[in-house]
C-alpha cells in the first residue's frame, strides 16, 4: 500500500496498535447500501472472510456486537437462545452510533464508546485471515482472527445462516 493511501487513525486503529496487535489496512470507495459485497469485490477477497460488525440489542435494550461471516446472516433466534436473552433484534442506526461512536457502515468492534459483550460466529475463528472494519467507512484492517477472542473476550456462537 502506497503512503497516500494510509488512512488517519481512528478509535479502532489506536485501539489496536495500544495492544500491539499488526494489521494491514485496507481502502476501498465505500457504496451506501453496498454491504460486504462491495468491501470484498475491491478488495479481490472472499466475502466469507470479510467480517461485518452487527450491533444488536436485547428485549431489555442492552447493547451487544455480532461478528459475522459477510455472506452469512444471523439468526437472532437461535443467538437469543445461545446467550441466554428472550429476544434479540438489530439497533436503530442512531442507536448504534450512540452505542459504539461509529456510523453504520463503518462500525468496528474494536474501540468503542464503552464495552460491549462481543459474540463471534465459531468458522469466523477457524479463517486465517479475517477483514473487518477499521472504524469509518471504506477502510478495513486485515487482523489474525484469533485478536477478536483476545481483546474483545469474543464469545463463540453457531447462528449464521445462508445470505
Amino acid at each position: 500500500m502506497s503512503k497516500k493511501e494510509h488512512a488517519s487513525e481512528t478509535p479502532a486503529t489506536a485501539f489496536l496498535k495500544q495492544q500491539g496487535v499488526g494489521y494491514t489496512e485496507h481502502l476501498y470507495a465505500y457504496e451506501e447500501h453496498g454491504g460486504t459485497a462491495v468491501s470484498a469485490r475491491e478488495l479481490g477477497v472472499s466475502e466469507h472472510a470479510v467480517v461485518k460488525t452487527l450491533v444488536m440489542e436485547d428485549e431489555a435494550k442492552r447493547p451487544l456486537l455480532v461478528l459475522m461471516h459477510g455472506d452469512r446472516k444471523v439468526s437472532t433466534k437461535n443467538l437469543a437462545r445461545q446467550i441466554g436473552v428472550k429476544k434479540v433484534e438489530p439497533c436503530t442506526p442512531e442507536a448504534a452510533n450512540r452505542h459504539t461512536g461509529y456510523l453504520v457502515g463503518g462500525t468496528s468492534p474494536f474501540g468503542t464508546r464503552k464495552r460491549l459483550p462481543v459474540y463471534v460466529e465459531t468458522s469466523v475463528l477457524g479463517l486465517e485471515k479475517i477483514y473487518i472494519n477499521g472504524g469509518r467507512r471504506g477502510y478495513l484492517v486485515e487482523i489474525d482472527p484469533g485478536e477478536l477472542v483476545r481483546l474483545l473476550g469474543a464469545k463463540t456462537v453457531e447462528v449464521a445462516l445462508e445470505d
